[in-house]
């Protein structure tokens, strides 16, 4: 590891951070620290960043917003890599969106409003970045990435970057190719369609409005916790099996939406775990559903 820190400071590929919190680095604000987190400072410091990673034998994990994350308590082993400002751009050819992987989301689907490109409203509410959307084929309202994406350019764990389109990324219900092979998302693009401004941006507010009344966004919280199982909600199984409100520690099933976890202050990676626990098992007894977690759950425990 010691060869591989003095390479990465001599090439300036990006900042460094070491024993990096990554409470900072969570919307749930939960997790212990990352020996080393590296901040690429742009496409090509990213492919440097891999190389160098493959050079002396060390695995990674990717980091983006921290919104569908839940980091142990102990931390991160090793390298976390999370794509920064040099990754955090959008650009429009035509009806075509073309995003840097740490792009807002949500900021994406305001821009594309804003040129009168119709097909990202969905986007307006899921607090991520671009490469995380990707990763997990983020949706919402009835649409998800799968209905506009056009292609990623991935850095694969060999260093080799590569141009993957649809029939490549394997998109099912929150699921992409990314979950059984490592890479990282450099940018992806999105096929749109011109629309009318107004109505885009009547859509995206009706959008908003009910996430706002709906979803408990202004607490320390990631998305939803468990993916909806066929032809039902996880968040009706959980308020009916009487869930909502309770608590382990300082995690909380949301009063607002059963389908959301809230740190209600100090609350522990544990403290989450426990609760997903409790919901499985307490919903698969009243229902015989058992509920898949949708959060991704990496780290030392």
């Amino acid at each position: 590891m010691e060869a591989l820190i003095a390479e990465l400071e001599q090439a300036n590929l990006g900042k460094l951070l070491y024993d990096e919190p990554l409470t900072k680095h969570t919307t749930w604000k939960i997790g212990g620290p990352a020996d080393l987190l590296i901040l690429p400072a742009g496409k090509e410091q990213l492919i440097a960043i891999v190389k160098l990673l493959i050079k002396h034998g060390q695995s990674w994990t990717n980091l983006g917003r921290g919104s569908n994350m839940l980091v142990g308590d102990k931390g991160i082993r090793g390298i976390v890599i999370k794509p920064a400002n040099g990754l955090d751009y959008v650009r429009f050819e035509g009806a075509t969106a073309i995003a840097g992987a740490s792009y807002s989301f949500i900021k994406l689907s305001v821009m594309a409003g804003k040129q009168g490109l119709t097909g990202l409203e969905f986007a307006g509410g899921i607090p991520g970045t671009v490469g995380g959307a990707v990763y997990m084929n983020a949706g919402a309202h009835g649409s998800d990435v799968s209905r506009i994406f056009k292609y990623a350019d991935i850095v694969l764990e060999t260093g080799e970057l590569v141009r993957y389109g649809a029939e490549e990324m394997r998109f099912e219900y929150r699921h992409s190719a990314l979950h059984e092979m490592k890479g990282l998302v450099v940018e992806a693009a999105f096929e749109l369609a011109e629309g009318d401004r107004m109505e885009i941006a009547s859509a995206m507010a009706s959008y908003k409005e009910r996430r706002l009344r709906t979803q408990p966004l202004q607490l320390a919280v990631a998305g939803s916790v468990f993916r909806n199982p066929p032809g039902d909600y996880a968040a009706r199984l959980i308020e009916e099996a009487g869930l909502k409100g309770f608590r382990i520690g300082e995690a909380q099933v949301s009063e607002m939406h059963a389908n959301f976890i809230v740190n209600t202050g100090q609350a522990t990676a544990r403290d989450v775990l426990a609760l997903m626990s409790h919901i499985q098992s307490t919903v698969e007894q009243r229902f015989g559903v058992k509920l898949v977690p949708e959060v991704l759950v990496v780290g030392e425990r």
